[in-house]
């Protein structure tokens, strides 16, 4: 039974999550991104206090089930070990527990977090590897899925599909994505959660705490034969059938042995936190200076993990016709460009885990994955396709780190998170003399003002004039701009967002 309700509360939770990322209609994130909003990491930069306690308590009584049920890299990995272990009877065994590599790499999971090297950071975040595999190699298959039922039903006289532009990120966003989907597959599919248990910092920081449960797996040592039965089948290796010993720390409370077990000798169940053993007194091994050590070390890396919030919050305060048009080419910004409510380059690159979901639901494709070092990964502007409407504000409602900060549209049409530049040279006024003004006219912001270039002949061809004080970065001009194959108006990014 609990096999069946972990199985299906997982099936449920995976398909919502990963059906987030893929929905570019946006309709599902009105009823389901609180999903995104309770993943561990997610929930501690956005200093989303209930969440985390919600979630540490929870592992507390049941040990880990966020891993197991709630993480979507979790049980994309159950799902891998499921197919790869059907290829031989017995697919695993117990294996001792890697510690020193599993807190050094958390050690250094909370020194990029602390020292704002994010792209780091993001790599090992298990929400955000997920999303990016999601989003980058899932999407498109999605999506030309869609266009194919929207091509089958439109011969069928029938509009209830669309097409829609299929999008790819990127080449190097493209690679990451791969190889982390490739080192994945790999060792779920040889050896289970070996990823959860030896990489994952959540999964380091959750096992700690899940020593400590009030639920946990157990072994009643008079009904063993010692068949190892529970030990083969079990995907975190963390069952040792031969001491009759279950490692709390990466047990993810699965089932599978329970089920596997003939004699119901192995259980799930109340345990008090000084179990009773059956051996005698002086057959119990006294605890060693190592074993202390390691629980030393194990408490100071949750602290510093949970102390990261404070630490962050301290460093905040078309043309028609049968003609080709050239695509445009993304102009050389000194600055990046960044949603309204990020409020600044600094703030979206100390919370924001790369996850992409924002990327994923922009209606208008502006946002993207940035191939910078600095913040590889990371969403970025760029108006090449489409520009960022002032009614839109759907990447501020779906961000769960609190990287994009809800706003409203009001508050989105006075915040000002750029500036456009005019080029002279590259303006058809200029090189072709024709009239244009397509730039003002779509300016939401009433922010370019057409004047003559000879300003002794106001019957002479007109050129914009840039208002910096009203801009508000939109990109309407530059995404609307004829000139090719870079727009005669780009935006400027401003490292810290201003109200105007």
């Amino acid at each position: 039974m609990l096999r069946k309700i972990r199985l299906t509360t997982a099936i449920v939770f995976f398909t919502l999550l990963t059906l987030l990322f893929l929905d570019f209609t946006g309709t599902l994130h009105n009823w389901f991104g609180w999903m995104a909003k309770i993943q561990f990491v997610p929930a501690i930069l956005a200093l989303n206090v209930g969440v985390v306690l919600f979630l540490v308590i929870l592992t507390l009584v049941f040990g880990r089930i966020y891993c197991s049920v709630i993480c979507p890299l979790g049980v994309f990995q159950d799902i891998i070990a499921w197919v790869g272990k059907k290829r031989k009877k017995l697919p695993y065994s117990y294996s001792p527990a890697l510690s020193w590599l599993r807190y050094t790499v958390l050690a250094l999971f909370i020194v990029a977090l602390v020292a704002g090297i994010s792209s780091f950071a993001a790599l090992l975040e298990p929400y955000s590897a997920f999303g990016r595999i999601a989003n980058n190699l899932f999407a498109p298959l999605w999506q030309w899925g869609n266009n194919l039922l929207a091509y089958l039903a439109e011969r069928a006289g029938s509009y209830a599909f669309y097409e829609v532009d299929v999008w790819m990120k990127g080449l190097p966003i493209f690679v990451v994505a791969v190889a982390t989907l490739v080192i994945l597959f790999v060792l779920a599919w040889k050896n289970g959660r070996t990823y959860c248990n030896t990489i994952c910092p959540v999964g380091t920081v959750l096992g700690f705490v899940s020593r400590f449960s009030l639920f946990r797996i157990a072994i009643d040592e008079d009904k063993c034969n010692n068949c190892s039965l529970c030990s083969r089948n079990c995907k975190a290796s963390c069952i040792d059938s031969k001491e009759y010993k279950v490692d709390l720390s990466r047990c993810v409370a699965c089932g599978n042995c329970i089920g596997k077990c003939k004699r119901g000798a192995i259980n799930y169940k109340w345990r008090p936190l000084k179990v009773e053993s059956k051996k005698k007194v002086e057959d119990v091994q006294p605890v060693t200076q190592e074993q202390v050590s390691e629980a030393r070390r194990s408490f100071f890396a949750l602290s510093a993990l949970m102390a990261t919030t404070s630490i962050l919050k301290a460093q905040e305060k078309g043309d028609g016709g049968l003609a080709v048009i050239e695509d445009k080419k993304i102009p050389k910004r000194n600055t990046p460009i960044v949603p309204a409510g990020a409020q600044s380059i600094r703030n979206m690159t100390q919370h924001c885990t790369a996850c992409q979901l924002c990327v994923s639901v922009c209606p208008n494709r502006v946002l993207r994955p940035s191939n910078n070092l600095k913040n590889l990964m990371q969403p970025e502007m760029s108006y090449e396709i489409g520009y960022c409407r002032p009614e839109c504000t759907k990447c501020s409602e779906v961000c769960p780190t609190g990287s994009i900060r809800r706003i409203t549209t009001a508050d989105k049409s006075s915040t000002q998170i750029g500036h456009a530049v005019w080029i002279k040279q590259n303006c058809v006024v200029v090189s072709d003399k024709v009239q244009c003004g397509n730039c003002a006219r779509h300016c939401p912001a009433d922010a370019i003002l057409m004047v003559a270039i000879d300003a002794e002949d106001e019957k002479s061809l007109k050129i914009p004039v840039v208002n910096t004080e009203r801009c508000i970065g939109c990109g309407a001009c530059e995404n609307l701009c004829p000139s090719r194959p870079f727009s005669a108006i780009y935006v400027e990014g401003h490292e810290r967002h201003r109200i105007i």
